[in-house]
């Protein structure tokens, strides 16, 4: 891991970390995945099945997992488990409650009316990773803004291990989120099910949910066709920390991104040049025992950055040309550098919010933008399982009253059909 201690070779060093996904193989990737996807086109439920054979090692048939099981591992799993997921599901919906986008209407001086309507989309399906994994609270975070949302259907893929069984666990959280149908298939064949539909599986309006490189893109290939959350990349963090902050936190915290993944990157930018040392110290220290001490190994090597900063200001600039997905900020003034952030997934201000708080139950939904994506766009929620449609009406005399601006307009763009559409309704 690097410690750094110029800002012109700082920004480089972020910039080589952003784009981290951009490889050379993404080709390949593409004409594997477009592959898979023109196959479940046609062949729907058989291509589904084949490939979940190749590529995840057991015959998903049957696909949909049935009702009686889901139901089953809420009642089977821990009393203590299962209270924390009802006290993160609570939160949760209660954030993404005060989300929901409110339909309006204008009226307008001689009787014309303006509206803008919003509804659910009517099915949504989310993708759930799996295998070796478990991530229930994704399940939470997709599900949750979707049932607020009022969609009807939604339906859960996610691929079970090599027994083709998905987690316990995994399905607690559907059954508490109310997911209608659960499917134990991933990959890029998941995605294309979902987009295209089969016979088991209908076709969805949305899918959200993160995964692998093939599943992103897959979404990246069916997006027009089908609506999707975001493109998501490997997860990162960048925190900002002077001299107060203590440095086996900031590992602690550095490393709770690290272990998601190899590509994972874990930043720190400090003003403090001991307390750069210390981190790195730390950091090397927690890894030498962590059950997942080769991800972490990977990604602090490859991904990991300190960068020791001249004052608070180069921070908040390093951070904003960073455009972090997760940015914790533990200074002793957090509030005066939250004030110049402006670009950052989610912020978590001091040292008693470590970033997990945001993944499991704060509220706030931990399905964020990432390689530098959030300096345009935020997190999922409501409206990404709503649409919205503008309703207009106008009467005889609102149409006369602005039938002359809107002539005009035409004209000037040579639309002379779209004047005369308004010119006609006033010849005798």
């Amino acid at each position: 891991m690097k410690i750094i201690n110029n800002k012109k070779e700082a920004i480089e060093e972020l910039k080589r970390i952003s784009t981290r996904t951009n490889s050379e193989n993404n080709n390949e990737i593409n004409k594997i995945v477009e592959q898979i996807l023109q196959e479940v086109k046609i062949s729907g439920d058989i291509a589904v099945e084949k490939y979940t054979k190749k590529f995840d090692g057991f015959d998903p048939d049957p696909m949909q997992v049935n009702a009686d099981q889901i139901k089953n591992a809420w009642d089977e799993i821990d009393n203590t488990l299962k209270r924390s997921l009802e006290v993160a599901h609570k939160r949760i919906q209660r954030f993404h409650e005060k989300e929901i986008p409110q339909s309006f209407t204008i009226k307008g001086e001689y009787g014309d009316t303006v509206e803008r309507k919003w509804r659910p989309v009517k099915n949504a399906g989310i993708y759930i990773p799996g295998g070796r994994a478990a991530y229930p609270s994704t399940v939470l975070m997709n599900a949750i803004p979707a049932k607020v949302a009022g969609v009807e259907e939604i339906i859960m893929v996610s691929p079970g291990n090599k027994e083709g069984e998905i987690n316990k666990t995994v399905l607690a959280a559907a059954h508490l989120s109310g997911i209608n149908k659960v499917f134990r298939i991933g990959g890029a064949q998941a995605i294309g099910a979902l987009a295209f539909g089969t016979n088991q599986i209908n076709k969805v309006d949305v899918i959200s949910g993160p995964g692998n490189i093939y599943v992103t893109t897959a979404k990246k290939i069916i997006y027009g066709s089908t609506g999707i959350d975001s493109l998501a990349g490997p997860s990162e963090i960048l925190i900002i920390a002077d001299e107060t902050a203590q440095s086996t936190h900031i590992a602690s915290d550095l490393l709770a991104q690290a272990e998601h993944d190899p590509l994972a990157s874990a930043i720190l930018l400090t003003t403090s040049k001991n307390q750069a040392k210390e981190v790195l110290k730390e950091l090397y220290k927690k890894i030498d025992d962590h059950p997942r001490k080769e991800i972490c190994m990977q990604s602090i090597k490859n991904w990991g950055l300190i960068v020791i900063c001249e004052n608070y200001e180069s921070c908040i600039e390093l951070s904003n040309n960073f455009a972090p997905e997760h940015l914790e900020i533990i200074t002793i003034h957090s509030k005066k550098i939250l004030a110049g952030i402006e670009n950052a997934g989610a912020i978590f201000l001091g040292k008693w919010t470590p970033e997990a708080v945001g993944d499991y139950l704060a509220g706030p939904n931990h399905t964020l933008p990432t390689s530098g994506n959030s300096r345009f766009s935020g997190s999922l929620g409501v409206e990404t399982f709503m649409k919205n449609t503008s309703i207009i009406e106008f009467n005889e005399e609102s149409l006369k009253v602005n039938s002359l601006d809107i002539i005009n307009l035409a004209k000037s763009e040579g639309l002379h059909s779209h004047a005369n559409s308004v010119q006609i309704r006033f010849e005798d």
